[in-house]
């Protein structure tokens, strides 16, 4: 008989060496991942609906119900309190001294979590994606016409790469913090012991800047973009966002066949060329 494998909330408690595991009681019976992105809407006047813009992802938060009973130890008088255990998991709640803040938390259960999969090779569900991206891609630029078609077409071999480019978001526990945690007591011994509790659980992802730096691989100078010319917006800042200096806002202009850089039209779509030197293409 297979024997079941416990979930556990790996704690790296501050100034130890090694992490804590602690094992839950009784496997939950399910548990709900959310993420989100924050998206905006840029108005341009004609179209039928607003162009989407990603602003940035959401932290992602992981909700499950811990189940804990002692009451095989007895139900009587001496009976063991069944805070013994929950306590394990509400201590993760509180500020640790030395860190000012909880502890870092892991949960992990199975290598096949969400997101372990992510990124894989394309022909299963990351080739499916890849090839939706394309027609969409296809649709949007027949819309829009010859102003996004100018940006010219994205290659194959890049779409083919869609889903592979994820792989350094793939995961195989959850990093978090203990966001909140709900006790619900639900039998008593005579003399008012605890004996049985449900924990509801939200644990909110944690992540530091180099970690999201290393799985994203973000790039903007090596790559074209198509921008949409907002409201008093100049070329140098056009320069700035994409080029990380509003030094370069010729190679825009240039590219584009602005000959006056004050004299600009909102909502008009500008290619964005790569860098390969300072101020060239």
């Amino acid at each position: 008989m297979t024997q079941l494998k416990k979930a556990i909330i790996r704690v790296y408690w501050e100034g130890r060496s090694k992490p804590e595991d602690i094992e839950v009681q009784y496997n939950p019976t399910e548990y709900t991942f959310e993420k989100q992105n924050q998206i905006a809407e840029i108005q341009i006047p004609g179209l039928d609906s607003p162009l989407q813009q990603f602003v940035r992802g959401q932290t992602e938060k992981l909700t499950l119900d811990l189940y804990f009973d002692t009451t095989e130890q007895g139900t009587g008088a001496g009976a063991t309190s069944v805070t013994t255990e929950t306590d394990k998991i509400y201590q993760l709640i509180k500020i640790e001294p030395t860190r000012h803040a909880p502890p870092i938390l892991e949960f992990v259960w199975s290598s096949q979590l969400a997101g372990s999969n992510v990124g894989n090779a394309p022909g299963s569900v990351a080739g499916a994606a890849s090839q939706s991206i394309g027609s969409a891609i296809g649709s949007a630029t027949g819309a829009a016409g010859s102003a996004i078609a100018a940006a010219g077409s994205v290659p194959g071999s890049a779409l083919a790469a869609a889903g592979a480019g994820l792989g350094n978001q793939r995961r195989t526990g959850f990093h978090c913090v203990l966001e909140s945690v709900r006790q619900k007591f639900t039998m008593f011994s005579p003399d008012g012991v605890p004996l049985r509790a449900t924990l509801t659980v939200a644990l909110r992802e944690y992540k530091t800047l180099q970690n999201q730096l290393d799985e994203l691989h973000l790039s903007s100078p090596d790559r074209t973009h198509v921008h949409v010319l907002q409201q008093g917006e100049t070329l140098a800042a056009v320069s700035r966002r994409y080029y990380e200096t509003p030094a370069d806002w010729r190679a825009i202009a240039s590219e584009n066949g602005v000959f006056d850089p004050r004299r600009l039209t909102p909502g008009a779509f500008l290619e964005v060329p790569v860098l390969t030197l300072r101020g060239s293409r």
